[in-house]
């Protein structure tokens, strides 16, 4: 955690002290009523699809054909032969990453749940194709995924969020958390929470969120913590481990609401929160 010294009404204040101040306030409040609100909304349009409680039906469309200098395919993704689009639900996703896993394809596992979270943005010369092969030619890639895998099996989300986070150039948060997501299927962490996907959409919903609670208690008036800890990328490891505490929290206490299912996983709630909004 880096800690900035601020002047605050003529005393000298820690950022970082603000910022635990609002993230421990944050963790009390959870998620404010119109937040539960729009949920409910949003399931109650959604239900059919999820009827299991699991953001598993979740499926993003992509081309294959855009991806074809792209090594280390999963075979169960179309074959990028193909010039029409397809679709891969979250759960075909995991599926593909569970049996990467079991052969140690790492890569191949990376490359699946890469591809899903670009989706059709991936054009031909575009940033999904071109960034993935520079993430791929990186030296010691295969080595940081499974380290990352290790790490999560006997440390925990934040150990394996540490282990990823400015180790592979052009494989930022918001990528490398989706491979973390669907290795969590697979490897359960050790410890602490279940890894989910952290990007600047949910982000952003964290921000709002914190603004609110640091110019209620003070601790933030103008929101200058909440935009500097809830940034658009470049998360701390503390940072995803405070947004895997609130999400899980957060769906404890959505799962107790009405309108919500009892037995809904937390990606549910990360998957709702990316779709829907409140003011």
């Amino acid at each position: 955690m880096t800690r900035v010294e601020e002047k605050v009404s003529g005393r000298t204040v820690n950022r970082q002290d603000r910022a635990d101040a609002v993230d421990a306030e944050m963790a009390k409040r959870l998620l404010p009523d119109a937040a539960l609100e729009a949920l409910g909304r949003w399931w109650s349009q959604n239900a059919s699809r999820y009827a299991d409680g699991t953001p598993g039906a979740h499926t993003i469309g992509y081309t294959p054909s855009r991806w074809a200098q792209i090594t280390s395919w999963p075979s169960a993704l179309a074959p990028t032969s193909r010039t029409g689009d397809a679709g891969v639900s979250r759960a075909e996703v995991t599926s593909i990453v569970a049996d990467a896993l079991r052969r140690e394809a790492f890569t191949e596992a990376m490359v699946a749940t890469y591809v899903w979270g670009k989706g059709k943005r991936g054009t031909p010369g575009g940033s999904g194709p071109t960034t993935l092969l520079q993430i791929l030619a990186a030296d010691g890639l295969d080595g940081a995924l499974a380290s990352a895998v290790t790490a999560l099996s006997e440390h925990g989300a934040q150990a394996a969020y540490a282990g990823l986070n400015g180790r592979i150039p052009e494989f930022g948060p918001s990528f490398f958390t989706k491979f973390l997501y669907f290795v969590g299927k697979t490897v359960p962490p050790a410890r602490g929470p279940g890894p989910l996907i952290l990007d600047r959409f949910l982000s952003r919903r964290l921000r709002s969120l914190a603004a609110v609670v640091g110019r209620e208690t003070g601790h933030d008036p103008d929101g200058s913590v909440a935009a500097w800890v809830w940034r658009d990328r470049g998360w701390s490891p503390h940072r995803y481990e405070v947004y895997l505490c609130f999400m899980h929290a957060a769906a404890r206490q959505v799962a107790a609401t009405h309108g919500w299912p009892s037995d809904a996983s937390p990606d549910l709630l990360e998957s709702a929160l990316f779709q829907a909004a409140w003011k």
